[in-house]
Formats: structure tokens, sequence, C-alpha cells
């Protein structure tokens, strides 16, 4: 693991500097894409801006949630050591709960700014298993969201035992889930259908990786938080599907 990267003399977590590569080629990828769509590039910018901050917003206030009952837990403890409240709010995000905060951040300036929501969520889609890589690598990295013990894998700081490299397998998954995006968005895509898509691919996906994560518990109910989630994204996107391909035939027979 490389928990930290140095550059003169500075050292930088390793999760940030695979997040900024990620976002800075997502920025770029985006506006590649535009040209697809007819969505201004300022715009496009925008909305971009908009996502990131909502996505560093909703990740955090997840993260503290799911985060709560430990801390209350340990309240005493943390009360004595306070580095314990700094790690708390300085580390830790949440990707479902970035998802969300950047979904509704886009969907207020696409209200605000009468941008065809519909169309932005099919050009920014694409963009989330991209930027997910880098940030799955990024994680591999700082040693965390492991995996169960297995007979191969790697061994992870303050671990005496090989474990799954979990966030590894979830990037090549997220790379299979982009071009399946592309080939969907390619050949057989009408508009509205990519965000729902994703979401359910997604959304099974990470249900069943769930299963094999070697950190401590973080749900309920023998779930974690996140496959929780997981089945309330696939049941959205299911509806959501639904509505849209209504709204497709009204507009037809129109």
């Amino acid at each position: 693991m490389y928990p930290g990267i140095t550059l003169f003399h500075l050292t930088i977590p390793s999760y940030w500097v695979m997040a900024l590569i990620g976002a800075i080629l997502s920025f770029l990828f985006v506006h590649i894409r535009k040209r697809k769509f007819h969505i201004p590039g300022d715009d496009v910018t925008h909305i971009f801006l908009f996502c990131v901050v909502g996505g560093i917003i909703g990740a955090k206030l997840l993260h503290l949630l799911v985060a709560l009952p430990n801390m209350l837990a340990h309240l005493d403890v943390m009360n004595t050591q306070p580095d314990l409240w700094t790690d708390y709010f300085l580390n830790g995000f949440v990707f479902y709960g970035g998802v969300i905060g950047g979904f509704l951040f886009a969907l207020w300036y696409c209200k605000r700014y009468r941008i065809y929501f519909l169309e932005a969520c099919d050009l920014f889609t694409p963009i989330l298993p991209f930027f997910h890589i880098f940030g799955r690598i990024g994680c591999f990295l700082a040693g965390c969201c492991y995996g169960i013990p297995s007979s191969w894998g790697f061994i992870y700081p303050h671990e005496t035992v090989t474990r799954l490299p979990l966030p590894l397998i979830e990037a090549a998954c997220n790379i299979m889930i982009l071009m399946i995006l592309l080939l969907f968005e390619k050949y057989c895509s009408p508009r509205g259908y990519h965000l729902p898509f994703y979401g359910i691919l997604y959304g099974i996906t990470r249900f069943v990786l769930e299963f094999f994560r070697g950190d401590s518990a973080r749900g309920i109910c023998l779930l974690s938080t996140s496959q929780w989630i997981s089945i309330a994204v696939v049941l959205g996107s299911v509806i959501w599907m639904i509505w849209n391909t209504k709204r497709l035939e009204r507009i037809k027979q129109q």
C-alpha cells in the first residue's frame, strides 16, 4: 500500500491524488462528450463543478451518518483524543452519498438555469464509473475498503492475513460498466435512460461486492448501508425507466 505520495517534501494522501487525477480527466472526458449533446460548454463546466461540490458534501455527510453510532458509542474516548474528531471529519467518504449530493446539486442548477435535466443526466452518467475507477484505485493505495481473508490478494497495513483487493476488483467492474454504458449509448439509447441503466448496473454490482468486504460491519439487519442503498437505487432506477418509457410513448402519440 502507498497511503501517501511525497512530492517536494510534502506528503499527500494517495486517495486525494487519485481523486484529483480522476476529477481532471473526468472534466476533459465530459467536455469531449458534450459534442453529442445540446448543452452549452459553460453550463457543462458549471454543472460539473456543482457535481463536484455536491459530491464532496454528500459523500462526507453520509460517511458521518454511517459513523454516527460508532462515534456516540466511543464519545468518552473521542473527547480525550481530539485527533479522532479530526479524522472523522477530514477522512472518509461514501460514494453513494457523493452520487446523491452531485445529483441534487446538478438538478438545482438545471432547474435554475433551464437546462434539460434528462439530457444533462445522459451527458454526465458515464463520468460516474469513469471517476470511480480512480477513486477505487485510491482506496487500494490508502489501504481501506479491503476484502475478506483470501488465499490470494494482498496483506494490508496492520493486517497479518492476505485479503481480497476489493477496491481493484470494483475498479475493474467500473471499467466494464463504463464500456457497457458507452455501447448502450451508441447502439440503443433513447433520451433519459443513461442514469437509471447505470443505477441498475452499479447497484447490483455493489450489492454483490459488499458481501466480500472485510472491514467492520457498516449496516443493519445483515446488510451493509451500501447494500440497502443499492436496493433503493435499483428499485428507483426501474421506476425511472418505466416512467421514461411512458413519457416517450406520450411524446410519440402527440
